[in-house]
């Protein structure tokens, strides 16, 4: 194997060597980290030599040195969410996001800032927020995106309507050229520039060179550059006219890692508007909701969005903002309107006169949203497009490659219905429209095919033709995110070959010879080269355990599933990545797992396949919360890819000794039973406690959970039938491992719930077992041997329609979720899952006139991941609601415990990072009086053990508690 530059991967020791001894920071060039990098959120895919993950700018500008010495292309890369190629190369990529994320000042008064280049956005403004100062543009991806990356791409997102491009927001760039000239840039005055000059040197050089370039081309830049709000391809060079101040700074934004390396920056801030109303307009189509976007901007609107009825309709959508999609107007197609104000009544006055005037002129229904919740959810849809559109139910596969042209707001409608008519005429017209449709840029992925010669040859047609039209109408090829590859080749066609030939001479003046990402927006790849599939695209087809229903029954398919929007690495909200958030590396993202599954099933540079030891590494933090599957836009489900990977990793070798100890609880615990008390005595002595964990593959600073005097099932077995009045059929209580084994109290108290809402409860009569450690430590034979048993045990009950009450969230999601994946096409699989029911979604179903007791309190809800991914916590927020209980669900993510993860050893660190990272403190800050609520049994021991003053209860225990209260209150009173 050969790298972009021609040489073996073995002549690099001595650059890894040299970049050991010299940078502070990580320098990685193992095969899992190359493939790790290999690729962004775009079609392409490069190999990098290697990756540095500095702990300074300082340390990077050393890097790049080193770099320079070797004469080695290099690649800053941020949040790695680059949609046009930009972010991937054979080169040394220089990772900013792990360390370099500093603030290194902030002017409240001024309102300016200066930051390290890989704080992420939404971390910046986190910051930020006391001062009443914010950053204004705001992509999609800002959970994600880095300070430096939104510089590189001059990003821009849906505030751009009212704040402008980055580059609006920079004020000065401490840069480093390939050759090391380190200096500010910025704004520069004649007597600036003079004195610059005298200094004579290399910046002195880069200086002239710059002045001349402004000078030679100055009515070229005028005549050619669009005039329009969404200008984002190619250089900058119009920044450096005199009415633009020489600005240097403003002119390296958007140059995408190929002229300089960004150390810091100097930011001008925002103020955080102090209210705000969204309106949202319904048009027959998007063409005519285009056409309505000049009347809006009469109304100046902060954010003017536009979608069409293709991306509400999408199931990701639909999940992300339900309640709010069913309050839009009518319509196919709608404009998102945000108006902002000095307070909430005069941003809803202003969107009603917005409202008003504009439906004088075009007829369109309208509505205000005023619920802060169901505003989140509507643009958490809009900004989940360009995954969510993926993958559309029904359709063929889309992809970026034309997903961002923008031109002049007041032609947007017309130039759509001619958009649409090429979509037509290429035969891709299922792709769905969206965009920041107030400065007429428009997103969308199409039904590419990118893997045959014919496909291809056809992409690269229609992206052509499409980049003729967008220059007719006085537009820009990217409006948003940038050349890179993808549309790097296309220039010409919009700037013409005179402005072309300056961008050439600014890379030749600031990167003589070409290191900076070269290949990427100037002297450019071709369109159709690197791609990720293309036409030698052959990915290994394993035999799998799992049938991977969603991905046309294939892993290679699941493997390349992840879209690389880079979600999993957000700090903010959700749970997905729980590693990722304790570890900040690219490895432990979802994401990152999934770029070395598909390289695994590539085969070139993973090249042991399901043996690869940088797999296993990877996925060996992945704690299997399932977060992914609800949280990723593209819905990448790791946990059952590790559980996949793990079988075929281990199939025929020894297992790690977790794998035996806790992978095979179920059983250990029936044997338990006989002497539960003996049992807890002996793991809990010192010194044969920490014999019996390390001899498990547990960690010895976990204490082992007690298992109860009795188990559920003897218990029940024993007691005397309790009458039912005005009985609501027949329930069959699932008695799981962790209920039944170690705390059977909750159990007994969702029997008494059950019984008070008028259902007859039973239990399975032999033993049964959802499989779940097996199938999370990847013993799938196993489980499936576990699962069809339990199937044969519940088969009456499946075929007579008896609902399956699940108290373990987890076990539950197994039936929902894994059984009918694992089992596919077992009938009784596919009916348990339709029929597994949690307690809150039985009683709602169920028994919906059911009125719960009165508790009159205040609950922390930690929502188990699998509630999140798989269940949901909707019913139980509303019977406690309606018992009386003030809930506060915590956004904290997973609890860090998830099952045997957090016991195995080496996971401890990361288990209790997961869990102080958002669960802990909001545990700590609830008042003493407040309930800790957690269904999973992994929650409730995790707080338990790690704060241990607390004792969380599961739901049917808040009502069962309340039920008892109530009784013995009865009694006292001689009620009936």
């Amino acid at each position: 194997m050969t790298t972009g530059t021609g040489r073996t991967p073995k002549l690099y020791d001595t650059v890894a060597a040299d970049l050991r001894d010299h940078v502070d920071g990580e320098v990685r060039f193992d095969p899992g980290s190359r493939a790790a990098y290999s690729t962004d959120a775009s079609n392409y895919r490069q190999v990098p030599i290697g990756v540095v993950v500095p702990r300074t700018p300082e340390a990077a500008a050393v890097a790049i040195g080193i770099c320079r010495r070797h004469d080695l292309p290099v690649l800053s890369r941020g949040g790695g969410t680059s949609l046009a190629g930009q972010c991937c190369n054979s080169g040394i990529v220089v990772d900013w996001s792990k360390y370099c994320t500093r603030v290194e000042s902030v002017d409240a008064e001024a309102g300016v800032a200066v930051v390290q280049p890989g704080i992420k956005l939404d971390v910046l403004n986190d910051r930020l927020r006391p001062s009443g100062w914010m950053v204004g543009p705001k992509p999609s991806t800002h959970v994600s995106c880095t300070i430096g990356g939104m510089i590189g791409n001059n990003s821009c997102g849906s505030t751009a309507q009212a704040y402008g491009k980055m580059v609006d927001s920079v004020r000065r760039l401490e840069v480093l050229t390939y050759d090391g000239v380190r200096m500010w840039v910025e704004p520069t005055d004649d007597e600036q520039f003079d004195r610059i000059v005298a200094e004579g040197g290399r910046r002195a050089e880069i200086y002239r060179g710059l002045k001349s370039l402004a000078e030679r081309y100055a009515d070229d830049i005028r005549s050619t550059y669009p005039q329009i709000p969404r200008r984002v391809s190619g250089y900058n060079l119009d920044s450096l006219l005199p009415e633009n101040n020489f600005d240097v700074a403003k002119a390296l934004v958007g140059s995408e890692s190929t002229l300089v390396t960004v150390l810091r920056a100097e930011l001008a801030l925002v103020r955080v508007p102090a209210a705000n109303a969204l309106a949202v307009l319904g048009f027959p189509d998007i063409a005519e909701a285009a056409d309505a976007v000049p009347a809006v901007l009469e109304h100046q609107p902060a954010a003017l969005e536009g979608l069409d009825h293709r991306l509400v309709d999408l199931e990701h959508s639909r999940r992300l903002a339900e309640k709010a999609l069913r309050q839009l107007p009518d319509g196919r197609a709608w404009l998102m309107v945000q108006l902002d104000g000095d307070d909430q009544d005069d941003a809803d006055r202003k969107a009603k006169s917005m409202i008003e005037a504009v439906q004088d002129k075009t007829g369109a229904s309208a509505i205000v949203l005023d619920d802060p919740q169901r505003k989140k959810e509507v643009w958490a849809a809009r900004e989940a497009g360009l995954g969510a559109t993926a993958y559309p139910p029904g359709g063929p596969d889309t992809h970026e490659g034309w997903e961002d042209a923008a031109v002049p707001p007041d032609r947007l409608g017309d130039y759509l219905r001619d958009f649409h008519k090429l979509l037509d005429r290429y035969d891709y017209g299922t792709a769905s429209l969206y965009g920041h449709f107030g400065q007429g840029c428009v997103h969308t992925r199409i039904p590419f095919v990118l893997w045959t010669a014919e496909g291809i040859a056809k992409y690269r047609s229609f992206v052509e033709d499409s980049a003729r039209l967008v220059v007719n109408y006085g537009g820009s090829l990217s409006g948003e995110h940038g050349d890179g590859q993808s549309r790097g080749e296309l220039l010409p066609i919009m700037f013409g070959e005179r402005v072309i030939g300056a961008f050439e001479q600014l890379k030749a003046l600031l990167d003589p010879n070409n290191r900076m990402n070269p290949g990427k927006v100037v002297r450019p790849y071709k369109l159709d080269e690197n791609l990720r599939e293309g036409v030698g695209y052959r990915p290994i087809e394993p035999t799998t355990m799992f049938a991977y229903p969603h991905d046309d029954h294939r892993f290679s398919r699941a493997a390349h599933r992840c879209v690389g929007i880079g979600k999993c690495r957000g700090d903010e909200s959700g749970v997905m990545c729980p590693s990722y958030r304790a570890t900040q590396e690219e490895e432990h993202s979802t994401r990152g797992r999934a770029r070395l599954l598909f390289e695994m099933v590539k085969g070139d540079v993973i090249t042991d396949g399901w043996r690869s030891a940088e797999v296993h590494d990877a996925l060996d933090l992945c704690l299997a919360c399932k977060g992914c599957r609800s949280d990723c836009p593209v819905n990448v489900d790791m946990a059952t890819y590790k559980a996949e990977f793990l079988f075929h990793h281990y199939r025929g070798r020894f297992r790690p000794m977790a794998h035996y100890s806790m992978g095979w609880i179920p059983l250990w615990a029936r044997l338990a039973a006989v002497a539960p008390r003996l049992l807890n005595t002996v793991t809990h002595t010192p010194g044969v406690s920490t014999m019996i964990k390390r001899a498990g593959g547990i960690d010895v600073q976990r204490d082992m959970p007690n298992f109860a005097g009795e188990r559920f099932t003897h218990s029940f077995a024993r007691r005397e039938a309790v009458p039912v009045a005005a009985s609501r059929g027949r329930v069959l209580l699932w008695p799981d491992t962790f209920t039944n084994n170690f705390e059977p109290e909750i159990a007994h108290a969702a029997v008494a719930v059950l019984e008070s809402a008028g259902f007859d409860v039973e239990v399975p009569r032999k033993a049964v077992c959802c499989g779940l450690t097996w199938i999370s430590t990847g013993q799938l034979r196993t489980a499936k041997r576990v699962l069809r048993r339990s199937l044969a045990v519940l088969s009456p009950a499946l075929r007579a329609g008896t609902p399956v009450v699940v108290l373990e969230p987890s076990c539950a999601a197994v039936f929902r979720s894994d059984l009918p994946e694992l089992l596919h096409g077992d009938e009784d699989a596919h009916r348990l899952a339709e029929q597994t029911f949690t307690l809150g979604d039985l009683l709602a179903d169920k028994a919906p006139d059911w009125e719960p007791p009165h508790v009159g309190a205040d609950a922390v809800v930690q929502q188990h991941c699998h509630q999140h991914a798989i269940l949901g916590y909707t019913h139980e927020r509303k019977l406690l609601e309606q018992a009386g209980v003030q809930t506060d669900v915590l956004d904290a993510g997973c609890c860090g415990l998830a099952g045997n993860f957090g016991f195995e050893k080496g996971h401890y660190d990361v288990s209790v990072a997961c869990a102080e990272d958002k669960l802990l403190p909001a545990i700590r800050d609830a008042d003493r009086d407040t309930m800790v609520l957690a269904d999973g049994f992994s929650c409730r021991l995790q707080v338990r053990q790690l704060a241990a003053d607390r004792r969380p209860m599961h739901f049917a225990q808040v009502l069962a508690g309340a039920l008892a209260g109530r009784t013995s209150r009865a009694r006292r009173l001689n009620l009936p």
